[in-house]
């Protein structure tokens, strides 16, 4: 996690195209946001087109262009020693942009053309002169074309000085997001007219993190809510309850109307409450046709409900309204005056067996007695409150820390780490359900992608700030991890990879599981020296 010459890292978010299997760290899965890296801008692989905007860049090809892409001519570096050096001049702007300001003196500009001039003698082919002999620049230009030259000088230029040009912000400069902003047209006039060149080029940095005070996450004080869903003693109970019930038969009722503790099949409509009749709409998402409800879940459905359908038998429909509350999880819901119509389809009772030890092994196979499945039970629920807790303080320190912190974060962070989290999304959506091809491709589309970065616009945000929070303890700190923790979470991991027969990348798995446990680090000092309360909601 060291901003140097050539790095700049914090953890960021899970990388979706490329993971740890899940079974290699199990003690820190809840910590997989910190394993990407804000990657440093590098000229290792340089493509021209690709740092000019497309809008920006267009001209014809023809036989004699030195195109951007030709592979006949030398990708230049920040090491290839130029004859004169280059003006630049850095302006600062805002959400983490830098525009530097590029001239490039004419005898730097001379010398590209005469470099440009040998590679056309190479490749042209002119009756009455031996390929690759010279050619004298009058007829190799007619030959070519004035024009075609200019560009292919122009192209030239600009991969040659690029990489010298943005030397000022070395360090800094986020991967892929360098791109000249100047017109290709707007350059050419300043070479026809002036023999130099000068351009625009627009670089995202790394963001400065401001704290609102230098220690304001030590000593922090935090809140944490509980739901009383991972309470280990009632879930515990439900499970008990639910796998009793499963031991049961269903049988129909005949001689009574509905009961607690009954199953029943509801066919359910519902509309808005208005005096006039015209403002009346239907609910689609509060209506519902075969619906399998079981009393003993009445917690599932707006306060009310069941309270207005006990009684009501096989065949029978009833009427009544519901005000949903204003905390209800739907939120265009919220609030509003509905008027329900339920129709009972089926109704069954549970012909439940004596609850005794005889029906223990049936309720978890091996156990023998009833006590020896509550208390197995309990037992798990426990882990699973336990995690869930520990996961709850670290999403309350991370939302904690984020509020402690000002980020001016840059649009290329944000559209790379959003479009991350989408695909994380979309390979968890896929588990779940098998999307089709058509359904994949609607849902990987830009449209889809833009909509989900602008609805997840704070959220993305909001992670970030905590990520790059966490990465700034980690350093200003000077937390150090055990080089055989790293050595044995890397192993770990390579091993749960060959046994999938996944493909992996070793040296991308040393840094993930370097940004992971880092992560957990950072969030086991804080807890150390957080003042922390619970309450149950």
């Amino acid at each position: 996690m060291e901003l140097c010459t050539h790095t700049f890292k914090t953890s960021l978010f899970f990388n979706p195209s490329f993971s740890l299997p899940s079974s290699s760290s199990s003690s820190n899965s809840h910590l997989l946001r910190f394993n990407n890296t804000l990657k440093p801008f590098k000229f290792s692989s340089f493509n021209l087109s690709s740092f000019i905007q497309p809008s920006l860049y267009h001209h014809t090809s023809s036989p004699f262009t030195i195109s951007a892409s030709s592979s006949s001519v030398e990708l230049f570096s920040e090491n290839d020693r130029l004859p004169a050096e280059l003006k630049v001049s850095e302006t600062t702007e805002s959400n983490s942009r830098v525009r530097l300001h590029v001239e490039v003196p004419p005898i730097v500009c001379k010398d590209c053309y005469e470099r440009v001039l040998v590679e056309f003698t190479k490749q042209a082919k002119i009756s009455g002169f031996r390929p690759g002999k010279p050619v004298p620049e009058s007829i190799l230009l007619s030959y070519v074309g004035i024009k075609n030259v200019q560009k292919a000088v122009i192209e030239s230029i600009l991969r040659r000085t690029l990489s010298h040009a943005v030397t000022t912000v070395t360090g800094r400069a986020l991967q892929d997001s360098v791109r000249i902003v100047t017109k290709f047209s707007e350059m050419e006039g300043t070479y026809s007219s002036h023999g130099l060149l000068r351009y625009e080029v627009i670089v995202d940095v790394a963001p400065e993190i401001k704290w609102i005070s230098d220690d304001a996450y030590k000593n922090l004080k935090v809140v944490v809510e509980i739901d009383n869903e991972i309470d280990a003693h009632i879930a515990s109970e439900k499970e008990f309850r639910r796998r009793y019930k499963s031991a049961g038969v269903l049988k129909v009722v005949t001689d009574r109307g509905l009961q607690i503790g009954d199953v029943v099949v509801l066919d359910i409509s519902a509309t808005t409450i208005d005096q006039d009749e015209s403002n009346i709409k239907s609910i689609p998402s509060a209506e519902s046709k075969g619906f399998n409800f079981d009393t003993d879940d009445s917690e599932i459905l707006v306060p009310g409900f069941l309270d207005s359908i006990i009684g009501i038998s096989r065949g029978e429909t009833k009427s009544f309204p519901i005000v949903f509350p204003e905390t209800w999880k739907q939120e265009n819901l919220c609030g509003v005056h509905a008027q329900f119509t339920v129709e009972c389809k089926e109704l069954f009772y549970r012909d439940l067996p004596e609850l005794d030890d005889s029906i223990a092994d049936k309720l978890i196979p091996g156990c023998t007695t009833v006590e020896e499945v509550k208390e197995l039970l309990l037992h798990r629920f426990q882990e699973i409150e336990q995690t869930a807790r520990e996961q709850a303080t670290d999403n309350a320190i991370l939302d904690h820390i984020s509020k402690m912190v000002e980020v001016d974060i840059p649009p290329s962070l944000f559209e790379e780490q959003g479009r991350q989290l989408y695909g994380s999304s979309l390979l968890e959506m896929q588990t779940k359900i098998k999307l089709n091809e058509q359904q994949l491709a609607t849902l990987s589309s830009p449209k889809a992608v833009n909509e989900y970065l602008e609805h997840h616009r704070e959220n993305i945000k909001n992670l970030i700030k905590q990520n790059l929070a966490v990465g700034d303890i980690y350093r200003r700190e000077n937390l150090q991890l055990p080089t055989e923790d790293i050595v044995k979470e890397v192993e770990n991991s390579i091993a749960e990879f060959k046994r999938q027969q996944q493909e992996y990348d070793e040296e991308r798995v040393k840094e993930q599981v370097q940004e992971i446990l880092e992560g957990a680090k950072v969030l086991e000092w804080l807890k150390e020296r957080a003042e922390i309360q619970y309450i149950t909601r």
